[in-house]
């Protein structure tokens, strides 16, 4: 995907910082918007995997952190709910001036009651969806339980959560107390769409019914069976980025702008610095990953990148044979190509004791079924050399590389 640091200025003047995150291969048919968890920040495990499935399905996705938060400006002690509202205002305002105003906002948690509160303000938003989302904000009193009489008679109390430490003033506890969810829901009157787990301890199932009850239609609730409420396990957050995408694009304009390859076979990839070896690809009009296996450190996920090479032999080998066979009238069933690389010494290795000496080497195996004599079988080994990926491991070849912007 295409991943770009992006700054702007929240109501106060203060830098927020975000990230853009954009397909790889088109420009993006929407823009969504998403808000973290209470606490958290732009670069949660969770909303990073959520991203990327709406980018592989055209969005453009802006994530930041809140005031106070990750490598936004100001001071957290500072910050309340009615300021997190504010700030997806003033992202929403970024990306109309820069980019493309939102029609999907998106919220985890807390996040989740900030972008129900921010589309009664923002006119672009055509759909919300929520993550986890408390039924009325004032439900992260609980998260504060031990504190809420040190920070009623102090004014403030220095607060731990999830191992951090946070400062929380009396201030936050009203702002919370002026906002009603559900009154602010019913008066939405966008499509909503509420992702909630049974098991989630944090934030329970109950309010996601409250939300929905309160809600007009369209809306629709999908249970996240099994998940915890940071939507830990990987599968979940990707899941939750497909189900979105998939409903959102019901009720968005999609119009979608394939960026036309250079070539019918031209090939695109894209590595995120954090995503280890899994790397997203473009491959003619066709999507896939290539990984490396995992006892080199990778995932698994997706062929290796001599795997792909390997498979383009296979594949080109096997379509070659048959399209042979077929004008020749023969009666060949079945072809299988199996192809392997590796480093050998060469077949006429003068010095093999050197590991210099050693050469990239595919070994192939042909597997014919079919009513076929021995000459036959004989020509269609020729015929295999023959095929133009084979042809093209063979010759002399270039590559020309070159730094685009």
């Amino acid at each position: 995907m295409n991943l770009q640091k992006v700054t702007f200025q929240n109501k106060k003047g203060q830098t927020l910082v975000g990230r853009l995150e954009l397909p790889v291969d088109q420009h993006p048919h929407n823009y969504a918007l998403f808000a973290h968890c209470f606490t958290c920040n732009k670069n949660l495990l969770a909303v990073r995997n959520i991203g990327k499935a709406l980018t592989s399905n055209g969005f453009g996705v802006l994530r930041f952190d809140f005031t106070g938060l990750g490598e936004s400006d100001g001071d957290f002690s500072d910050t309340n709910f009615s300021g997190n509202v504010a700030d997806l205002v003033a992202a929403s305002d970024f990306l109309a001036q820069q980019y493309q105003a939102p029609s999907l906002l998106i919220g985890h948690s807390l996040g989740g009651a900030a972008v129900i509160f921010a589309a009664a303000e923002i006119s672009s938003v055509k759909a919300i969806a929520t993550i986890g989302a408390p039924s009325n904000p004032t439900h992260v009193r609980h998260l504060l339980k031990s504190n809420l009489e040190e920070i009623k008679s102090n004014g403030k109390a220095v607060v731990n959560l999830s191992g951090r430490d946070f400062t929380i003033k009396k201030q936050f506890l009203d702002d919370l107390n002026t906002k009603s969810l559900p009154e602010t829901v019913k008066k939405l009157r966008k499509p909503l769409l509420l992702l909630h787990s049974p098991q989630d301890d944090t934030v329970g199932i109950k309010n996601a019914e409250e939300i929905y009850v309160a809600a007009y239609h369209p809306k629709s609730f999908v249970s996240l069976d099994g998940a915890d409420h940071l939507l830990s396990n990987k599968a979940d957050s990707l899941y939750v980025g497909k189900v979105i995408s998939g409903w959102a694009q019901r009720y968005l304009d999609v119009e979608i702008e394939i960026a036309q390859p250079k070539t019918k076979h031209d090939v695109v990839a894209s590595l995120d610095a954090d995503d280890g070896f899994t790397t997203q690809m473009k491959v003619g009009s066709h999507y896939m990953a290539a990984d490396e296996p995992i006892d080199v450190g990778g995932s698994d996920f997706g062929p290796s990148p001599y795997e792909l090479v390997s498979a383009g032999l296979s594949a080109c080998t096997a379509m070659t044979i048959q399209m042979y066979v077929r004008r020749k009238g023969w009666k060949l069933e079945n072809v299988e190509v199996h192809t392997s690389y590796g480093k050998e010494h060469a077949v006429d290795c003068e010095n093999c004791e050197s590991e210099g000496s050693k050469i990239d080497t595919f070994q192939r195996e042909i597997r014919l079924q079919g009513d076929l004599d021995e000459k036959q079988k004989a020509r269609i080994m020729e015929i295999a050399d023959k095929c133009p990926v084979h042809r093209t491991l063979h010759s002399e070849t270039q590559i020309i590389t070159k730094l685009v912007d």
